[in-house]
């Protein structure tokens, strides 16, 4: 993983059940608020698509990867994990990005 001054960026989409948008918009709006408060947090946005609705989008960069794998393991991501299940159309895609050009 990328561990230079940059940071390690990366992007998570979680999709909601049609019927479950808003439990996961509210789940993921206080998981936002605690991330942000993380050492190691460099930035933390959370987007909902404009095209499909109730998939949502963090951009996420963090210190670097051992920041983000701290991240991880939080009370916050379990906290959210935990208010999400059952209401998610898939697992979250979590994807740490290596830069190309």
């Amino acid at each position: 993983m990328d561990s230079s001054p940059s940071g390690q960026r990366v992007v998570a989409t979680i999709v909601a059940l049609p019927d479950s948008h808003d439990v996961v918009r509210d789940a993921l709006t206080e998981l936002v608020a605690a991330t942000r408060g993380e050492e190691g947090c460099v930035s933390y946005e959370l987007f909902e698509s404009a095209a499909v609705a109730g998939t949502f989008i963090t951009v996420e960069t963090w210190r670097s990867a051992e920041d983000l794998a701290t991240h991880m393991t939080t009370p916050h991501i379990a906290a959210a994990l935990a208010t999400t299940e059952g209401h998610l159309a898939l697992p979250p895609g979590i994807h740490p990005l290596l830069p190309v050009a």
